[in-house]
This record gives structure tokens, sequence and C-alpha cells, in this order.
């Protein structure tokens, strides 16, 4: 042990010395045999914990303040800690704090301004008394101010007591001083990895190298650019990334120490303390230059001097005050930048120096100071075996707003090996834990994102995904999520969006499992006294899943939105009635005798179960529209003129004039009408509509609006899909027909081939068309606006030379559009071009078509319209309409039916399944168009899809035929299989299909 600085009161323990400073390190001969594990430097002080857990005292004690009557000059044993294991001691000016390996603190000395958290009036104490108010608590680290104290818990709780002068106890203004230990609770939840105090300033840094600093703060001490006193802990911000692993105080002015070895200082300079050349006070942090070079992994601060440990020359610095030999330079002059502390130092190295009788070598353990003495720590000769451990994952000091710096892996593995069957008693203890003690104290306010990080990981731990667990963890857990306020749950939704998709579908599967747990107990009977409670817990559930699918929604898809789907839901409860008590809902508000409506969150909603909602609000406006019909003809029986009013929307139409016949139907056609079943005549035929007419109808009206002759669309080639042609002479009604039987369709649940872009799905759910959806309709147009956004040099507009303006064809003669006013004038460049990807966006999906579309969307929603739509995705709506590609080949095989002398083991059947299955994918779709009109499948899926296969006369030269309407194949008795091969293929090449091609 290496003394060096102020001795007047005896306080460096090198016994009855005649110096009253010394100037320059000197070997403490008391403590050669013995290992020492901790020391706290006072004013006039010292305290030494050694290893075996016992405590040595040494210097001034007119206040009590070694805790013994003995000699002052060396040090002497405390012999009332005696049967403590002391690992942790801590002085203030007058007072001491000393920690036992059982997390107790024992305190003694100056008691005048409640520092030592103890009963009573004294003036000081003179014997170590152990500190009854926190004995519930296990505490881990002890700090001490001039004239208060702070106490860190393994719990992550920081409490205080003593002088509030300042603001130094962070519990606000209304104390000035507290004489027994008080939580401070704006810094809960938040874990932290040291507290520091300074003569009448306090630090925490946590875990993740954020600083909370409060108390006096004229120097700038607290480092947060400004003078002002902080009476409740604030976060310093410029420090946030540095990553920060200690900090250290002195009586004006703070240290912090980085992962990399550099050293910050800020607040009073006046001698020099913060070694940056000058006396100047800093009132934020700044680095200390000359340190630069240097690794430092250990820095001190005393009353008003600075020391660091650099381990690579083995080197001490000080800078700062030097009056009292405290610099350890050998003069008592200040230092205003670091400088080299005298003395034979060994770096950290397998060279061993020659070391000769005359001179001893030093390496250096550990560096001590306080008041005006330095302490060191040295191995004599010898070199520690000291590992620094090197985390390789320094994400977590990156944690803000956007990162949560959580390694969500290890997080999972530590739960994992935490939570094991084969330890049920384990288990208990922790889910005991969580449902008293963590979640009841998680709150709506936090002080900083790093208090959030909980959020994030305990749905990794197994016991909240354990059903016996919801209503006790996952249910209070969501509440806790819910009640965040606005700013938080911003940023837990910022880290959710980020997060790999397998860690947020394990939180959508949680919530999921316990709407079906409530549901499932709810259809077995809940007891009307427990129904309110039920309700809510079902409504927490619900919601944690919409915040959920929020973020899928606004922050790029985390998850499919189909994995949003509880395919239970069904079985669980009536549809029909849930939608029917939502319609309710949206007319009257709220009822209150309503338990949750499911179809408030219809994104959990499959498409068996949004199609039921869809038949249901078909059912209900139909039935709305059939009453109305009868009302109307009960009420005519009394008119004179009778006029029967048909309770389906009968269309008839001639073969060769469909679309001017439906025009004109649909024209004279009331809104209400609509919404019944459709049936089709075409004049001439005897054809009953049992559904095969119509669906011809729309085969042949689809086919022939899409015919290239009226202009209405335009095709592009790459992406083989369709979208409006603003060059079209063709007026409204025909866009507005289209937009009526894209709604008939749905409403007759029938499927129609139509090749629009996602985008058509988007606009008529009022959702705006982005990039991606240029991406899907103008493939090369779309990647090169990708390029443009992700151009990384500063010359976009001598690289691209564009401005805003889109070329157009016009009839063989091109077109320039301006995307904006004056766009031809702005050219595009790295701050705009964002903004004129959005205006191409723009004008493709909506100026260029509004009126198009208009007439599309008010025919679409004429037939459509109602609440029903809200409760669809744009994807979900497409496949309404075109069907989907879910293809299950055996469910169709199955599902198919057979007339005459045809059955499932036939020999013709058994040859056409193996040659159907063994067709490409390609090929089984063009079978599916040319038996059913649609290469798609309705939403439902295969089992909906019917195919009736029948015999047919005439000998194997044949071909199959397929009868579009009725999903029916006349397939004749091949008995070769490469025969019915070769003219099954032949069929489905020579089918025309219904698009624009």
């Amino acid at each position: 042990m290496l003394c060096w600085g102020n001795a007047s009161f005896g306080q460096l323990g090198l016994g009855g010395i005649d110096e009253e400073i010394v100037l320059e390190p000197r070997k403490s001969v008391f403590f050669l045999n013995k290992r020492i594990r901790d020391v706290g430097c006072g004013l006039r002080h010292t305290v030494f914990a050694l290893d075996d857990g016992t405590v040595y005292t040494c210097g001034c004690n007119d206040l009590g303040q070694l805790g013994h009557e003995k000699a002052r000059k060396r040090p002497e044993h405390v012999g009332a800690l005696d049967a403590q294991n002391i690992v942790a001691v801590s002085c203030g000016e007058a007072h001491t704090l000393a920690l036992n390996d059982k997390g107790q603190v024992y305190a003694w000395g100056l008691a005048t301004d409640g520092q030592l958290g103890l009963p009573g009036t004294e003036e000081c104490i003179r014997v170590p008394r152990l500190k009854n108010n926190l004995s519930e608590i296990q505490i881990v680290q002890v700090a001490c101010g001039y004239y208060h104290s702070l106490a860190l818990s393994k719990g992550s709780e920081v409490f205080s007591w003593g002088q509030n002068k300042y603001g130094q106890l962070g519990l606000g203004y209304e104390y000035k001083k507290q004489t027994s230990p008080h939580v401070i609770k704006s810094l809960l939840g938040i874990p932290f990895a040291q507290i520091a105090a300074g003569g009448a300033h306090s630090f925490v840094l946590t875990l993740s190298g954020a600083i909370f600093g409060w108390g006096r703060n004229k120097f700038g001490q607290l480092g947060l650019n400004d003078d002002n006193d902080r009476y409740v802990p604030t976060l310093l911000k410029s420090l946030r990334t540095q990553k920060v692993v200690h900090i250290c105080c002195g009586e004006d002015h703070t240290a912090a120490l980085t992962k990399e070895g550099g050293v910050f200082t800020f607040g009073a300079g006046g001698y020099g303390q913060l070694g940056h050349n000058s006396t100047s006070h800093e009132i934020n942090p700044r680095k200390v230059f000359e340190l630069m070079g240097s690794v430092v992994t250990q820095i001190t601060c005393g009353r008003q001097h600075t020391t660091a440990f650099v381990p690579s020359s083995g080197r001490i610095y000080s800078f700062g005050l030097g009056g009292n030999g405290q610099l350890g330079t050998g003069t008592t002059s200040n230092r205003k930048s670091p400088f080299t502390v005298k003395g034979n130092w060994l770096p950290y190295s397998n060279q061993y120096p020659l070391t000769t009788d005359s001179e001893e070598y030093y390496c250096v353990k550990r560096i001590f100071s306080g008041g005006d003495q330095r302490m060191m720590n040295t191995e004599f000769n010898l070199f520690p075996h000291i590992i620094f451990s090197c985390c390789s994952n320094d994400d977590h000091y990156k944690t803000s707003v956007k990162f949560s710096g959580i390694d969500m892996n290890a997080a999972r593995l530590l739960f994992h090996k935490l939570i094991q069957p084969d330890h049920a008693h384990i288990s208990q203890q922790v889910a005991a834990s969580l449902e008293k003690n963590l979640i009841p104290k998680l709150t709506s306010s936090l002080p900083d994102v790093e208090a959030l990080r909980l959020y994030l990981t305990l749905p990794e731990c197994p016991l909240m995904s354990d059903a016996n667990n919801f209503t006790t963890l996952a249910i209070p857990f969501g509440t806790a999520i819910l009640n965040l306020e606005k700013a938080p749950l911003k940023v837990l939704e910022n880290w959710w969006a980020v997060l790999e998709p397998p860690l947020f579908l394990k939180i959508v599967e949680l919530y999921k499992d316990v709407v079906v747990h409530l549901l499932k107990l709810y259809k077995i009977g809940i007891p009307a006294s427990e129904r309110r409670i039920f309700t809510n817990f079902l409504h927490t559930a619900f919601r944690v899943l919409e915040i959920l699918h929020k973020v899928c929604l606004h922050q790029g898809q985390v998850i499919q939105y189909d994995r949003f789907y509880i395919h239970e839901i069904q079985d669980l409860i009536d549809i029909r009635n849930d939608y029917f008590n939502w319609v309710q809902q949206q007319v009257f508000g709220m009822l209150t005798d309503i338990p949750v409506t499911i179809c408030t969150y219809p994104f959990v909603f499959d498409a068996q179960a949004k199609t039921t909602l869809l038949q249901t609000d078909a059912v209900i406006q139909m039935q709305m529209a059939v009453d109305q019909a009868h009302r109307q003809n009960l009420s005519s029986l009394f008119l004179p003129v009778f006029e029967s009013v048909n309770p389906c929307l009968i269309l008839m139409v001639r073969r060769d004039n469909i679309v001017g016949d439906a025009v004109e139907v649909l024209r004279k056609t009331k809104n209400v009408d609509y919404k019944k079943p459709l049936k089709v005549i075409f004049v001439g035929e005897e054809a009953v509509d049992a559904g095969g007419v119509r669906k011809e109808f729309f085969l042949l009206i689809m086919r022939e609006l899409l015919d290239p002759k009226y202009g209405m669309f335009r095709y592009y080639e790459e992406s083989r899909l369709i979208w409006f042609s603003d060059k079209t002479f063709e007026d409204s009604d025909l866009f507005h027909l289209i937009g009526v039987v894209c709604g008939l369709a749905i409403y007759n649940f029938t499927i129609v081939d139509l090749h629009f872009p996602l985008a058509l799905y988007k606009k008529l759910l009022n959702k705006k068309p982005s990039l991606d959806d240029l991406k899907e309709l103008m493939p090369d147009v779309g990647r090169g606006m990708q390029q443009l956004l992700d151009y990384p040099e500063d010359d976009i507009e001598e690289a691209f030379c564009l401005n805003f303006t889109i070329t157009v064809e016009n009839f063989g003669t091109t077109e320039i559009k301006e995307l904006v006013p004056n766009g031809a004038d702005i050219p595009v460049v790295k701050q705009n071009r964002q903004d004129f990807v959005d205006a191409y966006v723009d004008y493709i999906f909506n100026k260029s078509v509004a009126s198009l579309f208009s007439a599309f969307h008010a025919g679409f929603h004429k037939v459509c319209g109602g609440k029903v739509l809200q409760l669809f995705q744009p994807s979900e709506l497409q496949a309404m309409v075109i069907g989907n590609t879910n293809y299950d080949w055996k469910e169709l095989e199955k599902n198919t039916e057979y007339k005459g002398e045809y059955w499932a083991d036939h020999p013709t059947i058994k040859i056409f399944w193996e040659v159907f299955h063994e067709l490409s994918l390609e090929k089984k779709k063009q079978f599916l168009l040319f038996l059913t009109g649609s290469d798609r499948i309705p939403i439902l899926g295969m089992k909906c899809l019917k195919l009736v296969i029948q015999p047919t006369g005439g000998g194997e030269g044949y071909l199959p035929v397929a009868h579009t309407c009725f999903n029916l194949l006349d397939l004749p008795k091949y008995t070769d299989k490469e025969t019915l091969k070769s003219k099954l293929i032949q069929a489905i090449d020579h089918y025309e299909g219904f698009s624009l091609v």
C-alpha cells in the first residue's frame, strides 16, 4: 500500500511521522502482509476494509469518525465490527458507511445532517451502528457525499438520506434534510451499475452507460450545460453514447471513464482538476485531451484533484490542487494537465524488469482518493492475475429510443436456464415474485428508456406462456403496457418494430393464447359476478394485440398480417351475433350489457371468419332490401296500380350487348337493390340461374370490359397487371359499372379474373398506395425509384438528371406532365428525392386517374359500402374479388364429384389424377383457368371449389371439354396415360382466357 498527500491528522496511516504532508508515494509498513479490499477517504480520516472482512481506520477522530478510541496516526482495528465481514466502505467529510457481505449497512461519525440515517438526535455516533431501517433490503453499494449518503440495493433501488440543501438527495425541494433512507422513486425500474457522490452532488450510472445526476451544480458539475442546481435526477444526455463504465466525484467536479479508456471531466476547474490545461469551469463534459493516447482503466477524484491509471505503462497521472502533496509529484504545485506520479511503475506485461536492491518496482492494482490524500494498492514486484473482462457485444451502450441494446437470445437462454421442469420450486418463486413484486411496480411514466427493456424481455419468460399464469402474469403485464404514457409506448413500439420476427411473433402468440383461453372459459360459463372483470381481461389482451398489429401496419411488416388470425374464434363465439352487436355499438355507442365485441379487433379474424362476416352483412343488407320489397308489395295491394317488387336483383341481358344492357339495368337500379341476391337471365335462354349463369355473366362482362377496344385499362407487360388508362375516351359510366361488378362479385361470392395490383384495394379501403405498389405494377420504374432513394453520394442531380416531371405516352407522342407546380424547374436532389418518389407514386395511382377511380369507387361502394369493409386488409379484399393462390391440389381431388359411371377409383379417373399431379404449377393453374375461368381459388380455399367430372361419348380422339360456369369437365374414357396427358394439355393450351392479353 502506497500513500501520499495530507498527513496532518494521521489520515495516511503512516504512524508517527514528522511531515504534515507526504509529497510522493510512500509504502505503508502496516499493510505489508495484508490484502486490502476497499478504502474510503474522508476529509481528515481514512477507512480500510481488508480481504478478511476486518476494518481499520486512522486520522482525525473529533467527531467519532474512526469508530474506535485508539491511536489515530496508524490504522487501528474497529472492534465493534468484529462479527461482520465488511466488503465495502465509503467516507463523507466526517462520517463513514460500511457494507457487510449480507447487504447490511453500518454507520458512524458526524450525524448532524442525518447523514448516518440513524434515529436519535446525537451530534455524532462514535461506534458503528447497524442501520435497521435498511435491514429488510439487500444493499450492494454505498457512497458518501460530504453530508449526505446514497445506497444501491440489489433490486436496483437508490436510497438517499442526509443533507438536502442543494437537492443532493434527489427527492425534490420539500426537505432540507432526511434522517432516514428514502427511495428515489423517479429512478425506479432502471438497472444501475454504480452510485457516486461528490461534495453536494450525486450520480448514478446505468448498466448501459446512461448517467443521471442531481444536487449542487454551481460550477457545472452535473454537466448539464448550465449552473442550476437539480433537486431530482436528470439525464446527462451528452454522455449517453460514450459507453461510460465508471463515474467519480470530487467536491465540485466530476470525472467519467469510458469503456475505451477515455476520460471526461466537468465542473469546477479552478485548480486544474479537470486536466484541460486551464483553470476554467466546464458546464459540459469535456474529454481530457492529454490522456487521449492512453487507455485509462481507473479514475478517482479527491477534494480538488483527479487521478487516472494507465495499465499499459503502469503509470498514474494526477492533476489539480497539489498544495498538500496529493498529486504525488514530489512538489506542492498545482497541475492543470495530467502529470505522472513519482515512482517505479511496472506495466501489465510478461516482462519482469531486473530489480536491484536499491530500487523497488510497483504494479498498481487499485487507486483510491478523497479529501487531500491518496492511497494505492500495489503488488510489490508481482503481476496481479487480473483479467479485464471484455464483452464483445457493446450494443447495449447504444440504447436509445430506436434501439433497445438487448441481446434477446441471451435473455431467452437465461430464462430457460432459470425456469426448468425439474426445479418447480424455483419457477414458483419466480412466478410469485413477478406477480407480487415486479409487475405491480411497473409505472406509466419511466425515467429512462433503459427501464423499458423489461417490457421486451419479460415475454421471453416461459412462465408468461403458461395458461395457469395468464390472469396473474400475462394480463397484468398487458395492463402495464396499456398504461404506459404516449412517449414510452412509442419507444416500445420502435423496439418491437425491429425485433426478429420469431421474437415478435412470440408476444403475439402469447396474447392470442390468452384470448383463446378466456373465450373457452366464457363458453363453459362465467358467474355473473365475474363478468365485468372477465370483460376487462379480454379487452386487455385484445388491446395489446391491437398495438402489436399497429406496429406491423405502420412500421414495416415484422410478421405477416395473417399471423394475427385466431382460427379458433369461429368455434368459440357466434360471429353473426358479434357483428350485430358491433353494428349496434357503432350506431348507438357503447352498450353496457354487451360484452367485448370482437369485430372491434378485426385483425384476429381469418378469411373464413371475415367471409362469414361479409355473408352476415350481406344477409342483413339483403334481408333489409327484401323486407323493404315485401313491405312495398303488401302496401301496394291497396293502391290502384299494383306493381310487384322482386326480392332479387334481376339482370336481363343479351349476349351480344352484355355491357350496354348491364349499364342500362344498373343505371335504373336503386341502391338498396344492389344488396339483393343477383339473378341473371340471358335473353332467349331457358337456363335457371343456380349460380352457373351468374358466373358466366361475370366472365363474359369482364372479358368485354377489358377488351382493348374500350381502351379503359392499360396492360403492363412486365408485371402482367392492369391499371386505369388516363387516355380512355369512355365515359365514367363503364368504370362505374366495373366497380359495381366487382362489388356484386364479392356480395354474390363469385371470384372474377381481374388483374389489378394491390393498390386498387388499398384505395378502396382509403389507404395510401406506396412505392411497393409502384414496384408491383411497374417493376422497372419501381427499382429505379429505389435506386434513387438508396444512392449514397451527393451528386444526385448530375447522376440522375431528374426534375419533378413525368413523361407519359399520348397516342404515339410523348408528353411531359409536372408532378408539382413548376416541377420542370425543380431538380431532384438528395434533400427532396423522397418528395419526388412520393409525388411520382401519387401521380400514377391518384392524380392521373382521379375521375376514373372515383367512378369505380362509387360503383363498388354502392354495392359493398357499409361497415363490414372496415374489417378487411387490402390483400384480404383482393382475395375476396379475385381469389388467392393458396393451392392445395390434394384437397381439390378430395372434393371432386363424379357423375355417370365415373367414381373415385375408376381407371380413367385414377390416370387423370396421376397425370394432373405430375403437371407443373403453371399447367395446373392453366387447368383451373380452363375449367373455372380463373387460375385463383376462393378466399376460403380449395374446399370451396367443387369440380364435377363426367364421362362423355366419342372415342379417345376427342379432347376434354370444360363447362366453365358449372366447373364441369367432360372427360372421354381414356385408357392410356400418355393419350390422356397429351389431350388434356392440348385442351388447356387451346383455352382462351378473359384477360386483356
